[in-house]
């Protein structure tokens, strides 16, 4: 609890069992009332494991449903739990959990409501272990977004957010891709909808047990993530209408 806020972590996992438990004993629960874990359809006892070490709620997808999919399942639980701030961390220990505090504190404190963990600010991308390639792909994506979607953002592809319960609220998330391209849409629906956003300089860690995509999906996915910033444009002025720019329907 922060200043009356419940905060939330949430976890999608696919085959973290090896990495869960380290990222899981250093989430700061002085801070943090309630974990989540989404468990995809793992091979191994992610699942299992989770409530091993004392995850109350740990969701399980029998069917693969993406790591769009497995978000979806994840901030919809949380908002129903009553999330005021609401955390994704990858369980694969590539990011620190020790940054929720301050993620926490921006959002608690109302100067942002929507903090990402920022791996280019400084140069901790490449000194953690970031494939050149990637690296290059990431840069030249973020120029084009940027230009595109008329914001200023180090870089949209990071996988360590924290939202503000106004901002889930808002945009259509539901609506989205359950692939990897689903972390880009939801940028874009948040800067569509004007919430302004904070980064924060983010140390990263590249090794064999963390989650990654190959060249192929790696591939799929910038040519997602170009489409979305050419839609967000088209919406913007007016040209194009799309369903994820649209307020979600609220039940009952």
């Amino acid at each position: 609890m922060y200043k009356n806020k419940k905060v939330i972590v949430v976890l999608p996992a696919y085959n973290a069992a090896q990495t869960l438990e380290k990222t899981y004993r250093e989430i700061p629960f002085d801070l943090v009332d309630e974990v989540i874990l989404c468990d995809d359809a793992s091979r191994d006892n992610t699942a299992a494991l989770a409530k091993k070490i004392g995850i109350n709620h740990v969701i399980v997808h029998e069917q693969n449903k993406g790591y769009g999919g497995n978000q979806k399942s994840l901030y919809n639980k949380a908002l129903e739990l009553g999330g005021d701030i609401v955390i994704m961390l990858h369980p694969d220990y590539q990011y620190t959990p020790k940054l929720i505090p301050a993620m926490v504190n921006i959002i608690g404190d109302e100067l942002y409501p929507v903090v990402l963990g920022s791996r280019i600010l400084g140069k901790g991308a490449l000194e953690g272990g970031m494939p050149l390639y990637k690296f290059i792909a990431n840069r030249f994506l973020t120029l084009v977004q940027n230009l595109l979607v008329n914001y200023k953002l180090s870089e949209y592809h990071t996988g360590y957010r924290a939202f503000g319960k106004e901002v889930l609220d808002t945009i259509n998330f539901n609506s989205n891709s359950d692939d990897f391209v689903f972390d880009n849409e939801m940028l874009s629906q948040i800067i569509y909808a004007g919430f302004p956003i904070a980064e924060v300089t983010c140390p990263t860690k590249y090794f064999e047990e963390a989650s990654s995509i190959n060249l192929s999906r790696s591939i799929k996915y910038g040519l997602g993530v170009l489409r979305v910033s050419l839609n967000h444009r088209l919406a913007k002025m007016g040209l194009a209408r799309f369903e994820l720019y649209e307020k979600p329907q609220k039940e009952g």
